[in-house]
């Protein structure tokens, strides 16, 4: 009867397990000394050598004439344990036997001494799979275990394995098989198979095999009842993938912008019975090994790849702009998410393929700090064309006055009525009279100010952090008084930005930020012309022209405390 690969070649002794000799050496030399522990968890990825370290450890420690920690293979209890014809050594799945009454029944017997070895060994692979009541009757025994026992727990998702079951083992994780490990392996047994292997068959192989010496051991069993010379494009066929010199041709015609062509080799590479979830995967695995060479300066040990393979990749790379590879890799991601949900993955990915080639997936995230200042800087520009366009209607009104200069931000004086004394009555033919204009009343003094020299360094800071407020207040200055702050702008609209769209608050905050504490902004009141002081006002105007047509004008006091009315 013919013997699987894996089997067949299934490590004998703790020297010829491979990738894993951190773990081999702590055991060997818990052998050699004697030191052994009574429970073992295993744990790591299929195919890296658990279940075979759990075997080797079970004739090891049961052995008859062990040699420097390994067994001897040669005593009756090697070759028993070997052939399974010693009942000592029990291997249990919990996968199958994962009740109760199962752990019940291993727990009874664990109590019996053992007839032929030393230890009474008991291996439970996928020891997770047990139920919370197993697991229960496992950890009785286990916290009083009788000292001719030994447990051996193999699981792949330790996570899943109570904390009072891992407290009571020793631990050891298993890594996965190197590549080239695995490929030195392969080229080794294929010798001995007497099967000819070529040195980059192997290396596909294990790439293919993902760190599980397991997996890579079948897929050479099944290429050797292919072909008597494995090469890598059978290896290719046999696995169902479509090889690394197609995803090169394929991500060429991507980063080109050839639609047809990669259009047509996802076609070929689809009738060639090629997956199309493979497909999606090995292309954004190629587009990942991309990356990996634009960005780190020695990857070799990060992309699984030949020699000549990782020129290529170093090529490719570096004529291929880092943002590009991230957008085709986040389009070539949402595929292979979508795939499992559409009734067509043909067409999702030829879509994705499409949209890879005409722009090179989607565009990249805008940072929020620029989308927060390009719209910060829209709200400014329309505010500032409603403010134009109000300005221009109210200069061009008939009979209006143009808008006065920036007042005070701070609150001003109030303006007192002014109550218009009645004259007396004529005694004879009444004339019209023009009042004398009321005065008006005098500014409160200003209390002294200071220079502010970190006006300059706060406004160099602004352009960069608050690029749209500076474009309001540059040019301004500014001079403290007391807990003010004093702001002098040649912008005429800055008064009316600064009460618009928090953008007072804003800058009371940089402000604050700069001075160590909180002041009042005010905005510093231009000086009238003199001409416009000696102005008269409106009202008084009016007044003037009735006077001059002898037109009598009654004023109506509308205050309803004084009860009374006068004439002029």
């Amino acid at each position: 009867m013919y013997l699987a690969l894996y089997r067949k070649w299934r490590p004998r002794r703790f020297s010829d397990v491979i990738s894993q000799e951190h773990i081999t050496r702590t055991l060997q030399n818990q052998v050699r000394e004697g030191k052994v522990a009574h429970a073992y968890l295993f744990t790591g990825s299929r195919g890296t050598g658990k279940t075979t370290c759990s075997k080797i450890l079970a004739k090891a420690v049961n052995c008859l004439g062990p040699v420097d920690g390994n067994p001897c293979l040669e005593c009756a209890v090697c070759k028993g344990i070997e052939e399974g014809s010693i009942l000592d050594v029990t291997e249990m799945d919990a996968a199958s036997n994962n009740g109760v009454n199962d752990i019940r029944s291993l727990r009874d017997e664990a109590n019996f001494a053992p007839t032929v070895c030393k230890y009474r060994v008991y291996i439970i692979d996928e020891v997770h799979m047990l139920s919370q009541s197993a697991f229960n009757a496992l950890l009785k025994i286990m916290e009083e275990p009788p000292p001719h026992v030994l447990f051996i727990l193999a699981t792949t998702e330790p996570h899943k394995v109570p904390a009072t079951i891992i407290s009571r083992c020793q631990r050891y994780d298993f890594r996965r098989i190197r590549p080239e490990d695995s490929a030195e392996r392969l080229l080794y047994i294929a010798g001995e198979e007497g099967i000819t292997l070529t040195e980059d068959a192997a290396g596909l192989i294990a790439r293919l095999s993902n760190g599980g010496m397991r997996d890579a051991l079948s897929l050479l069993d099944q290429c050797m009842a292919a072909e008597t010379e494995v090469t890598p494009q059978v290896v290719a066929d046999t696995a169902g993938i479509a090889g690394r010199e197609q995803m090169f041709a394929l991500s060429d015609a991507v980063l080109s912008g050839d639609t047809a062509k990669a259009l047509t080799l996802v076609t070929e590479l689809y009738d060639r019975a090629k997956e199309i979830d493979r497909i999606c995967e090995e292309l954004t695995g190629h587009f990942r090994d991309m990356l990996i060479c634009r960005s780190v300066r020695d990857p070799s040990g990060m992309v699984v790849c030949l020699p000549d393979e990782l020129e290529r990749l170093r090529k490719q790379a570096d004529s291929t702009p880092p943002e590009r590879i991230l957008a085709v890799l986040d389009d070539l991601q949402a595929c292979s998410a979508a795939l499992g949900k559409v009734p067509d993955k043909k067409v999702e990915l030829e879509m994705t393929i499409i949209r890879l080639c005409g722009g090179g997936g989607k565009p990249a995230v805008q940072p929020q700090a620029e989308a927060a200042a390009s719209a910060d800087v829209a709200a400014l520009q329309a505010r500032i064309g409603e403010l134009e366009r109000l300005i221009a209607s109210l200069s061009s009104a008939p009979g209006r006055l143009a808008p006065a200069a920036a007042a005070r931000e701070t609150p001003l004086p109030e303006e007192q009525p002014v109550r218009v004394a009645p004259p007396e009555p004529p005694k004879s033919k009444p004339e019209p009279v023009r009042p004398a204009p009321a005065p008006e009343p005098e500014p409160a003094p200003e209390p002294a100010t200071e220079p502010l020299p970190q006006w300059e360094e706060l406004l160099r800071e602004m352009e960069n952090r608050e690029p749209a407020l500076f474009s309001l207040m540059d040019g301004s200055t500014a001079v403290r008084s007391g807990k003010t702050v004093i702001i002098s702008s040649p912008n005429p609209m800055l008064r009316g930005m600064l009460l618009t769209n928090n953008i007072g608050a804003k800058l009371a905050d940089l402000v604050e930020q700069k001075l160590g504490s909180r002041h009042k902004l005010r905005i510093a009141k231009k000086a009238q012309p003199k001409a416009a002081e000696s102005r008269p006002s409106a009202f008084q105007d009016i007044l003037s022209r009735a006077a001059g047509e002898g037109v009598e004008i009654r004023m109506q006091n509308n205050d309803r405390n004084a009860g009374d009315s006068s004439g002029i």
